[in-house]
């Protein structure tokens, strides 16, 4: 497993992934701004992002296996039939 990411490190690698940076809502605020979210948060939100990404390129890669067997098995059996 590596190295939670912390810090400044862990809120740009937030912002590459397009996470949320912000905490909860202040309803006292003036201006409206949330705080940073902690890094506990913002760890679990960057893990989420990074997991779905993963679980993207998986799927993609199964659709394609999938698709390569059909062509094998089609392939297979016209070879059959013309033999």
């Amino acid at each position: 497993m590596r190295k939670l990411l912390l810090g400044e490190e862990l809120e740009k690698r937030a912002l590459e992934l397009g996470v949320d940076i912000q905490g909860p809502p202040r309803t006292q605020s003036v201006s409206g701004r949330s705080p940073r979210a902690d890094d506990n948060e913002l760890q679990k939100r960057v893990l989420e992002a990074e997991r779905s990404i993963r679980d993207q390129r998986l799927w993609l890669i199964a659709v394609i296996s999938a698709i390569a067997s059909v062509v094998s098995a089609a392939t297979a059996l016209v070879a059959v039939l013309l033999k």
